[in-house]
């Protein structure tokens, strides 16, 4: 394993200072007996800001603590897309959402794609999935697709329903959430009956659809999934007196995109503080049952004797927003929803280090090739972690140039009416929305408001302008965000084209189908205006 780090160390040498530069990043170099397994862990919508301090007090997460003990925690990592498939595209290729072109949950990686994964598995590893992947096109339902490809047309429907709580009879039933269970049970008889027999390495995935909320069978035939479901065995894991019920702005004072996003969401009615602490509570106790499926996979490791030779990194998609900003789900670049948990231990990983660096979701590509010794793609979007978390790398100073200061998260999907850009560095969080000048930014200072309730933007105009400009620097938003307008458009037209004349009848049917029925006609008639508006990505 020494040889391992300190082929990490010779290749820093090598590392390019940003993304798609001409020179070649590489990673560690070694023969196979010092390389380690790999046991990549992903869950869905999980608040990062749980496996740190204040987060942390509300709820037990015993494995998480575990890591964070015998590992190295990143307090700072991002989705690069807070939403399912285009999160997980990007963590799966290394790039961008932009670059994947993976612009909403029907739209991902071409099945046949090249990920990190068939890599690994080129240069010797044994490779296995189970459970939740969905970084590929094609899946996800009609509605998700209409609802993103229509998020331009001048119209507000709902498109979920509402927030509610579900609670199982049963005190002690655990395994409420049956089939990510069974993918657990999967991966640990594969790591009995045959990750303990291989002669070369391997790496493991095992996705997870906790904490995802539930489907919400009573809103409708084409329902979304709105409810927080768990037992009283998972609800004893949190402690309800340290629930924060988080602070609202007036309905009239809210952000246009927000609005939106709250709207579609359902969220705009009256809740009660009681409801509202319920949603979270619930939310935790399903963090706290996917912590003890990660306990599994861990356990499994120890009792096999693989845990000393085996890196373990667990992670999320995106997190959970449970009714902070008056919304629930993702699909937003508050905290709640883009901050995800992020931690790695392992044999020459740091015990016990919190590192503040900002970090994405698309650094887990290239930190298991560096794992693995495999020279990195010149292309990449994300840098190794391994530099930030070996034990390897001692002189922290000149640390600070290897993953640049500032991370990209971008939204083109449903529930939101506009393509939005985060730009997050040490203390800014920067949002722009669609061309940079329809919608107007927001600007937060997280050292000193970390709720996000204040919006500087126009209190801090040279700021803004700065960290705009650096934001252009890196993607030229204004076209991408007329690029997609246009694929929005065209896929509509396609699918409006194949259901021919059950067109209204059929869009009546979706998720927004109790707004849209009361006047079908009208919201026709939107469409048909949106259809004719003429979007140039080349202008920009």
């Amino acid at each position: 394993m020494l040889l391992l780090w300190v082929s990490v160390v010779a290749a820093l040498a090598l590392a390019a200072p940003a993304p798609r530069t001409n020179g070649q990043r590489r990673g560690a170099a070694q023969a196979w007996p010092d390389a380690p397994n790999v046991v990549l862990v992903v869950s869905d919508s999980f608040d990062g800001r749980l496996t740190f301090y204040p987060g942390s007090q509300v709820v037990k997460l015993p494995f998480i603590n575990f890591m964070k003990a015998r590992g190295t925690s990143f307090l700072n990592a991002y989705t690069n897309s807070p939403i399912c498939c285009p999160s997980r595209a990007a963590m799966w290729s290394g790039l961008f959402t932009h670059l994947t072109e993976s612009w909403n949950n029907f739209k991902g990686l071409d099945p046949n794609y090249t990920t990190w994964m068939d890599i690994m598995e080129k240069h010797g590893y044994r490779t296995q999935k189970f459970g939740k992947v969905d970084y590929t096109s094609g899946h996800h339902s009609i509605s998700n697709r209409v609802e993103a490809w229509t998020r331009d047309v001048a119209f507000l429907l709902r498109q979920e329903g509402r927030p509610v709580v579900n609670l199982m009879p049963k005190r002690t039933k655990i395994r409420v959430m049956e089939e990510d269970w069974e993918n657990t049970d999967r991966a640990v008889n594969w790591l009995r009956k045959e990750g303990i027999n291989y002669s070369q390495p391997f790496v493991l995935y095992l996705g997870l659809n906790l904490p995802h909320p539930y489907p919400s069978p009573s809103s409708g035939e084409n329902f979304g999934s709105s409810t927080f479901h768990t037992s009283p065995y998972w609800l004893k894991k949190v402690s309800y007196g340290a629930i924060k019920v988080p602070k609202w702005s007036p309905l009239s004072e809210m952000h246009p995109i927000d609005y939106y996003s709250s709207y579609t969401k359902n969220c705009t009615g009256k809740f009660t503080e009681k409801e509202i602490k319920n949603i979270r509570a619930f939310y935790y106790a399903m963090c706290a049952e996917t912590d003890a499926m990660l306990g599994e996979i861990i356990l499994a490791l120890r009792q096999l004797d693989l845990l000393q030779k085996t890196i373990v990194i667990y992670t999320s998609d995106h997190g959970e927003l449970a009714m902070e900003h008056r919304q629930f789900y993702k699909m937003s670049m508050y905290e709640a929803s883009a901050h995800v948990p992020l931690l790695i231990m392992g044999p020459g990983i740091k015990a016990n280090v919190q590192v503040s660096n900002v970090v994405s979701l698309v650094d887990i590509y290239p930190t298991m090739l560096d794992i693995a010794g495999i020279p990195l793609p010149q292309n990449l979007s994300g840098y190794s972690l391994l530099p930030l978390s070996s034990e390897m790398f001692k002189n922290e100073h000149k640390l600070k140039n290897l993953h640049p200061a500032w991370i990209l998260s971008e939204f083109h999907g449903c529930n939101v009416n506009a393509s939005t850009y985060m730009l997050r560095t040490n203390q800014w969080k920067y949002i722009a929305y669609s061309d940079g000048a329809s919608v107007l930014p927001q600007l937060f200072d997280l050292s000193s408001d970390p709720d996000e309730l204040t919006n500087i933007a126009t209190k801090f105009p040279e700021i803004t302008c700065s960290l705009d400009q650096k934001l252009r620097s890196i993607i030229n938003y204004p076209k991408v965000s007329a690029s997609v307008h246009q694929y929005n458009k065209e896929q509509f037209i396609k699918w409006k084209q194949s259901v021919g004349q059950n067109y209204s009848t059929v869009i009546a049917n979706l998720r927004w189908h109790q707004d849209w029925l009361k006047e079908p006609r009208k919201y026709e008639s939107a469409i048909d205006q949106w259809l004719k508006t003429r979007t140039d990505a080349n202008k920009f």
